[in-house]
């Protein structure tokens, strides 16, 4: 069995210590006690807490699944399995942590340059990425044009961060999937 390297180790527990944290609020000394690595080891892999945040930040996206965005169906299916299934994502690793976008976004301001320069690309990106789904729907007259399709989407981005926000602090998720249907049906055509 393949020996898991230290850095890959930091990475895997500080995305867990962040969500459950913060970024503030994790140390180095939780990060490094949750991956079992001695403390001095944080830094032959890592700069900072803050370098380390935005690699987490860049997995987090990689990791993120926009097939269903491109599949089959209208714009609107689309764009609800998509956001299903980042619900499903939110929902596996704990509705009390919320999105890890929503968790670094959150502290952004205060976190560095290089964590909120990663939090704002990975938004940019995924709000492109809803774009081009909304275009199509724009352009099949199924989605309204009273908007421009960018706009959209980050509205329907907002509403999701801002609606999983709001379950973190009710520990209650149910509402999320609910808003996020009024919100589809809100850009029909």
């Amino acid at each position: 069995m393949p020996r898991v390297s230290v850095r890959n180790q930091l990475i895997e527990h500080a995305e867990d210590v962040f969500r459950r944290k913060g970024f503030h609020g994790a140390s180095v000394q939780d990060i490094t006690r949750a991956a079992g690595a001695p403390k001095g080891s944080f830094y032959n892999h890592f700069a900072s807490k803050e370098e380390l945040a935005a690699e987490i930040v860049l997995g987090y996206v990689q990791a993120t699944d926009f097939a269903a965005l491109k599949g089959d169906g209208s714009a609107l299916d689309r764009l609800r399995r998509h956001l299903s299934g980042q619900l499903d994502r939110i929902r596996a690793s704990g509705v009390e942590f919320g999105c890890l976008l929503g968790t670094f976004a959150s502290e952004a301001g205060t976190a560095g340059e290089r964590v909120r320069r990663s939090v704002r690309e990975a938004l940019d990106g995924w709000i492109g990425a809803l774009a081009l789904t909304i275009r199509e729907g724009q352009a099949a007259g199924e989605i309204t044009t009273d908007r421009s399709a960018a706009d959209l989407a980050a509205f329907l981005l907002d509403l999701l961060e801002g609606a999983t926000l709001r379950a973190r602090a009710t520990e209650d998720q149910s509402s999320v999937a609910e808003e996020v249907g009024i919100a589809l049906d809100a850009l029909r055509a």
